[in-house]
This record gives structure tokens, C-alpha cells and sequence, in this order.
């Protein structure tokens, strides 16, 4: 089974409400969309295309290139579908996968009853065939199998990604309650933001904002900071293939740009933090870090984006000292920041009434599970003014 070069059904993943901006991305790489929903697309390519979406995708979280769909009204159906695929022509026998899997089958109680028939079928399939017993575990570091089962209908993957690719690989220094990377990246991606005018990112924590939109002006890519995906342990695998495509990466890579992003936080620990994540991905000599009180970040002349991301009292933080806050990030934004487009990204809508300014846009999103919104406020200098881009997504927006 050359799956490297055979077309078959691509779903690629994302967060809930990431979907517009992903589907840029994937666009701007010439492929062809074929169906969009909540949380990803599907498309039609082979585990080569998957190669590419992996390194250049900065919205997404799994790449998943289906194997076999099938009808599996119970666990004995599943199992008896899944032994026919030739796993010998995909995993090496000498080597080690694991399984995870999306179940909704009224015969299942748990996901690993699932994962444990999906194993099953493929140690008995490769010892049949080579005689071998491969390794199995939950370690998702090397080939990976997914499931994805839903009432009577069963579909099995390879996971390209492995590990998630949500996660940028830069950020060795998480911090306090960090920004998911492909959220932070979606984010700016909903702002007017132009890539070329300043970004100021106050309350920076480890630099998520400020070091994704660095990354966005250079054209760094979430691929220069990653060295093993799932791809890489299926049978077939070339790195040559690999290896190009990451040359690719860096040949497109914005050597000079001039351009201001500021990232400041009271807290020194967090600067530090954050300086360090912005080495480990290449662009700290591109941010300017102030360690400060918000409301002394000093505010250059060139305008651009001035972007919050405050703490908003579900996991961290006193709700009246936030209230507080709020009201401070608003009477900044009015007094200190005119002629930018602000932005303010919280979970709480209450605490986003205390800015006490009107918001142009409030654009839907989800920090894992919680209802979020990115408003939008243009901060007049004078009359008013065009955009410093136009917007290149369709976000919900109320």
C-alpha cells in the first residue's frame, strides 16, 4: 500500500471556530477544499500532500489520511474490517504504533475497548503475515492510527502529525495559562493587522502574540521548529521528500523587515520567559521587550495593532482586582493608543464591559472549552481611517 503517493480522503483538524483561517491556509497552498465543518476540512491527497500541510500549517492540530471506511455495527465488525487492511505494507513490524481514536457506537462504553480491538486487528494481521508482534502503546511519537467510528460506519486513519501541530514547537517555556500557539495565530489572523505595521502585545506573558506575529511577518513556518511526525515512521517514508520541503521552508523565510512588534509584562520572570521562547524560534531580535506595567509600554509613533490578552478570572486571578484591570486596559487604549486598532481577547464578558469603549467587531472563539471573543476597537486618531488591511477571513462574528 503506497500511501505516500496514492490520493485518498484528507481531514485536517482544528480547535472549534479556527475552521475560516485554516481553510486560508490550505487554500493559499493550493489545494482544493472539498467539504469545511466545525472543526477542520477534508480535501484529496496523498501522504506526500500531507508532508506539506504538516510543516506549513499554523491554525491546524492533525493532518489524517484515511485508509478504509467501512460499515461496523459492532466490535466484532470493526475488528473483522480492520484485519483486512495490509498493515504489513504500513507499519514495520520491527517498530511501534499506537492508536487513538473519536467514538460514538451505542456497543462502546469507552474509547479504549475501541483502541483495544482497533490494536488487536493490526498485532494479529503483521503476526500473521511476518511473524512478528510489532510494539504498541500510548506514546503517539511514532506511527500513529486513528479511529474514527461514529453509529454504524467506521473510518481508520494514519495521524500524519503524531504529536498535535497546534502546538508550535518553539514555546519550551509555557508560562502562566499560555495562549494555545494556533489560537494566538488565528487571533492575529482576525485582525486588521498588515504584517508590516507595528504590533504591541502588553501582558505578554511567554510571548505567544508577540512571537506568532513575528512569525507571521518573517513567513516562518510551525515546520522549522519540528523534527519528527507521525509521517516519518510509515513504511515508505522518504526523507529526501522531507527534507525539501523543509528547504522550502527556509528559502521563503523574510531575512529583513523593518518593522516594530513590542511585547511588555510586569513580570521580569515572564519576560524572560518570553525572550527565551523568541530565541528558540529565531525572532527575538525582532521584538522589543519591556518589562513594565502595562500602561508605561511605550507606544511608538508608526501606527499598527495594540493586542491584549488578559487574564479573565476562570483559571487565574481575583474578578474585582480584574475588573480593575480592565477598566486600566480601556482608559490605556483611550488615551495612549489612538490611531491603532486594539484588540482585547477574554473569556468574560462582564470584565469586557469595564473597557468602556464600543467595540467595532467581537469575533468568536474557544479557549479549549470556554466561549471567548476577540473585540475589536478602532481607536480614532482624528477622522476616520481606512484599514490597514482588509480582513481575508469570514470569522463569526456577532
Amino acid at each position: 500500500m503506497q500511501v505516500f503517493n496514492t490520493p485518498s480522503r484528507i481531514i485536517i483538524t482544528c480547535n472549534n471556530r479556527l475552521t475560516p483561517y485554516l481553510i486560508n491556509e490550505v487554500e493559499a497552498l493550493g489545494f482544493d477544499i472539498k467539504r469545511k465543518f466545525n472543526t477542520g476540512l477534508e480535501l484529496e491527497g496523498t501522504v506526500n500532500d500531507c508532508i506539506v500541510l504538516n510543516l506549513n500549517l499554523r491554525t491546524a492540530s492533525q493532518v489524517l489520511y484515511s485508509i478504509k471506511s467501512f460499515d461496523a455495527p459492532s466490535p466484532k465488525e470493526l475488528y473483522d474490517g480492520l484485519i483486512e487492511i495490509a498493515w504489513e505494507e504500513i507499519i514495520d513490524f520491527a517498530g511501534y504504533f499506537s492508536i487513538t481514536s473519536n467514538v460514538e457506537n451505542e456497543h462502546i462504553r469507552t474509547s479504549l475497548f475501541a483502541n483495544v480491538k482497533v490494536k488487536d486487528a493490526i498485532v494479529d494481521r503483521i503476526r500473521d503475515k511476518k511473524e512478528v508482534r510489532p510494539n504498541t502503546g500510548s506514546s503517539i511519537d511514532k506511527t500513529v492510527v486513528h479511529l474514527y467510528w461514529k453509529e454504524n460506519v467506521a473510518e481508520i486513519f494514519i495521524d500524519t502529525s503524531g504529536e498535535v501541530i497546534s502546538k508550535h514547537g518553539y514555546r519550551k517555556l509555557p508560562g502562566k495559562a499560555p495562549m494555545l500557539e494556533a489560537l494566538a495565530a488565528s487571533t492575529i489572523l482576525a485582525t486588521k493587522w498588515d504584517r508590516k505595521s507595528t504590533f504591541v502585545n502588553p501582558m505578554c506573558g511567554s510571548g505567544t502574540l508577540a512571537i506568532e506575529a513575528a512569525l507571521l511577518a518573517t513567513d516562518r513556518r510551525p515546520g522549522l521548529f519540528r523534527m519528527n511526525y507521525g509521517f516519518m515512521h510509515i513504511l515508505g517514508y522518504d526523507e529526501q521528500v522531507f527534507f525539501e520541503e523543509r528547504r522550502k521552508l527556509k528559502d521563503a523565510v523574510i531575512k529583513q523587515v523593518d518593522i516594530k512588534i513590542i511585547a511588555s509584562d510586569i513580570s521580569e520572570e515572564a519576560i524572560e520567559e518570553a525572550r527565551q521562547n523568541a530565541k528558540t524560534a529565531g525572532v527575538d531580535q525582532l521584538i522589543d521587550f519591556q518589562v513594565c506595567d502595562f500602561a508605561d509600554t511605550v507606544m511608538p509613533e508608526e501606527k499598527g495593532v495594540i493586542m491584549f490578552n488578559p487574564e479573565y478570572g476562570e483559571r487565574m486571578g481575583i474578578h474585582s482586582q480584574l475588573e480593575i484591570t480592565y477598566k486600566r486596559v480601556g482608559d490605556f487604549l483611550k488615551q495612549s493608543c489612538r490611531g491603532y486598532y486594539g484588540y482585547v481577547f477574554t473569556g468574560n464578558p462582564d470584565l469586557a464591559k469595564k473597557i468602556g469603549l464600543r467595540a467595532s467587531r467581537r469575533i468568536e472563539f474557544y479557549n479549549g472549552k470556554l466561549d471567548c471573543r476577540l473585540f475589536e476597537y478602532e481607536l480614532y486618531d482624528g477622522s476616520r481611517r481606512e484599514p490597514l488591511v482588509e480582513t481575508v477571513v469570514e470569522p463569526i462574528v456577532e
